[in-house]
């Protein structure tokens, strides 16, 4: 059975140990022995926690949400504070406490399986780097709290299962959140699109937006995908098009001085892909309208 700590539990923290016959059934089982949990937990403002381990011979996640502790892994030392996210590697010799002061609040899981290594590798982790810091990270929380779905389950197989592809969805998780701070910055969207509504007659690029931000014109175009649904160019050809809409519908101008004035010199152009976004071509769209 994983050793976990003897630290007397208040009623507001949480420990799950799978036993021992589970732990069977999921190293055998196919959807679980590549990545399984073995134990598992919420600890809150956990004064006199500590624990000691010459012989470790699993992998433990610990994410500190407050507070502080002090770890040596191998006779090196480190301090541990909130929004640092722990790995202690199977094979590592331990010991780690709470801080008598300010104590750590902590979320933590055991786990095993053939691609456990892997899994550690791909979070970013080594034996030189055994503390990533992501701050305040609610993706954590809820994936380590989907741990706990399984409390209350009798060990069903079925339970166990489930956490298992939870801690799988944790692990993977993790790279997103550790990335460097300022790709982690929210976008100022209202900025960046009342920079593209001021600069409709030009033809900005993906590396001009990316310079707004002060990310890389990769890394931009990740961030305002994940935050909007589509692509930064995208939208700012959907606000051209909108654009020539407004002007078709409330003005004489040809569909060419429409395009010159947005940027196109090739009206045929700027014709096709209106049409790609409004499904009509720019003459239909303006006899639609008005009749």
């Amino acid at each position: 059975m994983t050793r976990t700590s003897q630290w007397p539990l208040p009623p507001d923290s949480i420990r799950y140990v799978v036993p021992s016959r589970m732990v069977q059934l999921l190293d055998n089982h196919p959807l679980t022995r590549d990545l399984y949990p073995l134990a598992f937990g919420h600890y809150r403002q956990a004064r006199g926690h500590h624990m000691h381990r010459q012989h470790h011979d699993d992998n433990l996640l610990i994410y500190c949400t407050d507070g502080l502790a002090h770890l040596n892994v191998e006779g090196e030392g480190h301090r541990v504070q909130a929004g640092d996210l722990l790995l202690l590697p199977r094979g590592a010799a331990h010991r780690y406490s709470a801080d008598t002061d300010q104590p750590w609040s902590l979320h933590w899981v055991h786990f095993a399986g053939s691609l456990a290594s892997a899994f550690c590798e791909h979070m970013g982790f080594s034996r030189q780097t055994l503390i990533r810091h992501v701050g305040q990270q609610p993706r954590l929380l809820v994936d380590f709290n989907g741990l706990l779905s399984v409390q209350q389950t009798g060990f069903r197989p079925s339970g166990l299962i489930h956490a298992a592809n939870r801690l799988r969805q944790l692990l993977t998780a993790v790279p997103l959140c550790a990335e460097p701070l300022a790709h982690r910055q929210p976008l100022d969207l209202d900025s960046l699109h009342g920079f593209m509504k001021e600069h409709l007659d030009e033809r900005l690029t993906l590396e001009n937006l990316a310079e707004l931000s002060g990310l890389s014109p990769a890394h931009f175009a990740t961030r305002y995908r994940s935050l909007t649904g589509v692509a930064p160019i995208q939208h700012f050809l959907h606000l051209k098009v909108e654009r020539a809409c407004q002007l078709l519908d409330n003005s004489d101008l040809s569909f060419r001085a429409i395009s010159d004035s947005l940027g196109y010199e090739d009206s045929y152009y700027f014709s096709r892909l209106f049409k790609k976004v409004m499904g009509v071509s720019p003459r239909d769209y303006r006899h639609t309208r008005r009749h």
